[in-house]
């Protein structure tokens, strides 16, 4: 993988290059393979080395960026020019900052661990294509021993990000990680299961493909329910994928431009006060990079407390605009957070390490479950989209394993449902939580989140399958 070191002597190169007023270099990129399995037996196996090099400029008030993925000196000096260019026929940005010194970032960073909890696991970096096969025909075995069919993929790798800029800031983060997704298929019926983490070792691929298993089997032959509100049991998984559409609105310049279901609700009890969200890149169960990409410290963030929306994030632009505006007095604490996004954009910036604090009185999914009279088991939720931006209402399907709850029992497994729900009804409606877990999806990042026991979820078609 490409090191620190030479990262360096590619910025060198890129100074040399240019006589704009400031440069700054975002580097990325790493090792990825993949394993792909269907039909219980493994179909593709995929691996590859790439970097990204991606120059920003700034030039008498006017920046611009360009990209290449080639390090050789011609390459690099030719995608400085495109950089130059693009810079040269912009208009000029009476807001534009200059890049940060270490002396701004280090003024940003008090308070915080010098950095996250180490992100890099060799065995894990180095695993092979033998190795992942080898994870492969666990969950395969799993399938097979309960005359199921799985499909899925296994994939590990490593991966860097660093910045540096002409006025002296140089940040660097190296990370391994490893993911495991399964579906169990029946005749009528699946079971799904997914896992990631920095460190293969802490999540059992044949254990999920057991989990997964075992919902396909339960869920063989569905029934049909009307439908209609019911209290749901959601899955951490299922938690997090329709959390996840809220959190981009947790953002300074989402707010600036009213594009955020938290205009006139920052400081306003909109959830159920047993809800404590932040946003913190150092947290155990987190990954990433703590710094944004411009390289500014990534701050601990707290999101929501008690209910209430208290703070979001800022970039450095959205920070100094959000100073001169009104709004200001009213969203907080206003100073830059380091979650900006690289530079130019039109997002600013958005939280990207959500944790959910554990409540006071966490009980087991089994415990959740044994506490509903009449209710809905879900696994995870898929295609969802977004109806209504203000109020977060939500559409989508469940999906891989859906079951009736009846007198504190699992009793069998039901058609999915489409869903019609609101996000801020929802979060107000929780009746219990789990302890937060490690979940992963396919609509959101990753994210430290509980299981919920939700009151009046509403389904609103039943599907034929």
């Amino acid at each position: 993988m490409l090191t620190r070191e030479q990262a360096h002597d590619i910025f060198g190169v890129l100074r040399k290059s240019t006589s704009c007023d400031e440069v700054e270099l975002l580097v990325s990129g790493g090792n990825f393979a993949l394993t792909r399995f269907a039909n219980n037996g493994v179909t593709q196996n995929v691996s590859e080395e790439n970097y990204s090099f991606s120059v920003r400029v700034n030039l008498d008030g006017r920046t611009a960026r360009a990209t290449t993925n080639k390090r050789d000196a011609e390459s690099l000096k030719r995608v400085v020019e495109q950089a130059e260019a693009l810079a040269r026929v912009q208009q000029q940005d009476p807001d534009l900052l200059p890049m940060p010194t270490p002396r701004e970032v280090a003024s940003h960073s008090e308070g915080l661990p010098d950095a996250p909890p180490s992100r890099y696991f060799e065995a894990t970096a180095a695993m092979t294509a033998g190795d992942r096969a080898q994870q492969v025909e666990r969950m395969v075995t799993a399938g097979r021993k309960h005359g199921l069919t799985a499909a899925g993929t296994y994939s590990s790798g490593a991966h860097m990000e660093g910045v540096f800029n002409s006025r002296g800031v140089t940040q660097w983060h190296e990370q391994s990680s490893a993911e495991a997704s399964i579906t169990m298929l029946g005749e009528n019926s699946s079971g799904w299961q997914k896992a990631n983490s920095t460190n293969a070792d802490d999540f059992d691929a044949a254990k999920l493909a057991e989990i997964a298993a075992e919902k396909a089997s339960l869920s063989a032959d569905p029934k049909e329910l009307p439908a209609g509100k019911y209290t749901v049991v959601l899955e951490p998984s299922a938690v997090l994928d329709i959390v996840g559409f809220m959190f981009w609105d947790f953002s300074g310049l989402a707010l600036l431009d009213q594009r955020s279901f938290l205009n006139d609700r920052v400081g306003k009890q909109i959830f159920g006060d047993e809800l404590n969200i932040s946003d913190d890149v150092y947290h155990p169960l987190q990954s990433g990079f703590a710094f944004d990409g411009e390289g500014m410290r990534r701050s601990r963030v707290n999101l929501v407390e008690g209910g209430v929306p208290k703070r979001v994030t800022f970039a450095r632009a959205t920070a100094a605009l959000m100073a001169k505006s009104e709004l200001g007095r009213k969203v907080g604490s206003v100073q830059a957070t380091g979650h900006g996004f690289a530079l130019p954009n039109e997002m600013g910036e958005a939280p990207m390490n959500i944790v959910f604090a554990p409540p006071k009185d966490p009980k087991t999914v089994d415990q959740m479950v044994n506490n509903v009279e009449h209710g809905i088991l879900v696994t995870r939720l898929w295609y969802i989209r977004e109806v209504e931006p203000y109020e977060k209402i939500l559409t989508g399907m469940t999906r891989d394993g859906t079951f009736l709850i009846e007198n504190g029992k699992v009793k069998h497994g039901v058609r999915n449902f489409r869903f019609n729900q609101g996000l801020i009804a929802m979060l107000s409606n929780i009746e219990a939580m789990s302890m937060p877990v490690r979940a992963s999806g396919e609509e959101s990042i990753d994210m430290v989140v509980p299981a919920m026991t939700v009151r009046e979820f509403n389904f609103t078609e039943v599907t034929k399958f």
